[in-house]
């Protein structure tokens, strides 16, 4: 890789901290900014070695890591259809040594660890392709591990670059993609992790690589709209237990081919379009699975734009007469306490089995009953919300300043070790004396530093955020206040999804009987 690195506009202003805006604003202000050398009109590419030069000439501070220098020289070195192909045979690299003959790429190492460069050029790449690369949301990727439990293998036979299965976080794991890169990716991301991991290319349905495993649980989110999946070539396949599906169906031979994987007893989890809980060519393998109880539950994403499926492979002697539907807010704590309460769910299997077997949870809203807003509205007012008390100041005060970087040259604030943790909303975590510098108070100044950033830059140097140099005790009471608003901040997150639940509960019990008019 010898190709001279590029940035786009983008990267600029990611490198000197700036928005993208102030990069267009020196493109029209200096003639000597330097010229494109490749890209397209709408999104330049420049070369790195002429914009570092013009940065340090024009006295603008910006910094390059070696992992940037990396990624910006494999960018270079392909174009959009062969970077993957190229990031995944630089983590085989990092996997098997062969990286050592890269001056850069060996000094990333050294200076981050082979997994966190790999992830670094991932992410990068993910940024690049984010309409082409389906990716798992992280939320509900780490809801679904957590729903499957903590088990010893796992499986995605539609794994694209591993989000499900690191998500898992099992010893092992084995998946499956019909992409080549994205699977190559998968395995690497997986083994860097320290997981013991098998991920093949392939097509799971028509081929799967897999058909003699059994896993402790299954966490799939397979592709969309597939209309040649293998319909007629597998119309008796042994893994259709439930079945035939239609043609029309796709999703329904995804859930088996997930059931089939799992051990007796195990979980799936598997996000489905809405319209697959009640499209009539599927009714009767819903049947077939409610009757079997393998169906445990059908819970609706935040967005509504998928059905998150749980099942569990039937094991002799076992059944389920009651099941859950429901529909889930951005905090997903409800549909975990929901899961480990199945004495509790409101849905009868008995009636379900009707002409259309529709599982849509928005279609079973009434079941829950005017309890359910009584219980709601208490925790509502349970919350009591109240905001911290804060004095103001009558002139504007201003205090000596140091920075996290000069505390951590004195010794005050380290990244790893002793001392009590300190977590930044960019995720880096600091370690702090107590003696001599109280947690909340660096949390709170990380934490403004980062509202502050948002609006008008790209990327925050967590070295440059300022620290007022002030006695314990006054570092201590300003760390109580940024935690009471911090708290103040939790509370307010949980009162939005009560007040969301509570309003639909009252809107769905007036219409359904269960609730009256007040006076």
């Amino acid at each position: 890789m010898n190709q001279e690195a590029t940035v786009t506009a983008g990267d600029i202003a990611r490198l000197v901290d700036v928005g993208r805006a102030a990069v267009s604003n020196w493109r029209r202000r200096y003639d000597d900014f330097p010229r494109p050398v490749g890209g397209t009109a709408s999104s330049p590419l420049f070369s790195l070695a002429e914009v570092e030069d013009w940065l340090r000439r024009n006295g603008k501070r910006f910094e390059v890591s070696r992992a940037e220098r990396v990624w910006q020289r494999l960018r270079a070195a392909a174009d959009d259809l062969g970077l993957g192909e190229l990031v995944a045979d630089t983590g085989a690299a990092l996997e098997n040594g062969g990286f050592r003959a890269d001056e850069q790429l060996t000094g990333a190492v050294a200076e981050l660890g082979g997994r966190e460069v790999f992830e670094f050029l991932y992410e990068r790449y993910q940024e690049v392709h984010a309409r082409r690369l389906p990716v798992t949301p992280g939320p509900i990727a780490e809801l679904m591990a957590r729903l499957a439990g903590r088990v010893d293998t796992v499986f995605d036979p539609a794994c694209g670059t591993g989000a499900l299965l690191l998500a898992a976080a099992a010893p092992h794991a084995f998946g499956q993609d019909l992409d080549e890169t994205a699977a190559a990716m998968a395995g690497t991301r997986l083994r860097l992790a320290g997981i013991d991991a098998r991920v093949v290319a392939g097509d799971s349905l028509r081929h799967d690589a897999f058909d003699a495993e059994l896993a402790d649980a299954v966490l799939c989110d397979p592709p969309l709209n597939e209309r040649a999946w293998g319909h007629e070539e597998l119309a008796g396949d042994a893994r259709w237990e439930y079945g035939v599906p239609p043609r029309g169906e796709p999703e329904l031979a995804w859930v088996q081919h997930c059931l089939a994987h799992v051990r007796p007893g195990g979980t799936v989890a598997i996000l489905l379009p809405p319209a697959v809980a009640g499209r009539r060519s599927g009714r009767r393998i819903r049947g077939n699975l409610l009757r079997a109880g393998a169906l445990r539950a059908v819970v609706t994403m935040p967005d509504g734009t998928r059905d998150l499926w749980l099942l569990r492979r039937p094991e002799p002697g076992s059944g389920a007469d009651r099941v859950l539907l429901m529909e889930s807010t951005e905090d997903f704590s409800a549909v975990e306490k929901a899961w480990g309460e199945p004495e509790s769910w409101p849905t009868r299997v008995i009636d379900l089995l009707d002409d259309d077997v529709d599982l849509s949870p928005a279609r079973h809203r009434g079941s829950e009953g005017g309890e359910s807003f009584v219980a709601a509205l208490a925790g509502f007012r349970a919350l009591g919300l109240e905001p911290p008390d804060l004095g103001v100041f009558e002139q504007d005060r201003s205090w000596p300043l140091t920075t996290i970087g000069e505390l951590i040259k004195a010794g005050l604030v380290r990244k790893s070790g002793a001392g009590v943790p300190v977590k930044s909303p960019a995720g880096t975590e600091y370690r702090v004396d107590p003696e001599r510098i109280d947690p909340d108070f660096l949390a709170g100044l990380l934490r403004s530093a980062m509202h502050r950033m948002t609006s008008n830059s790209t990327r925050l140097d967590l070295r440059r955020v300022r620290v007022p140099r002030l006695p314990l005790a006054e570092q201590r009471a300003y760390g109580l206040a940024f935690r009471r608003l911090a708290e103040f901040e939790a509370a307010l997150a949980e009162a939005a999804g009560l007040g969301e639940r509570l309003v639909r509960l009252g809107f769905d019990g007036l219409a359904d009987g269960h609730l009256q008019p007040g006076s």
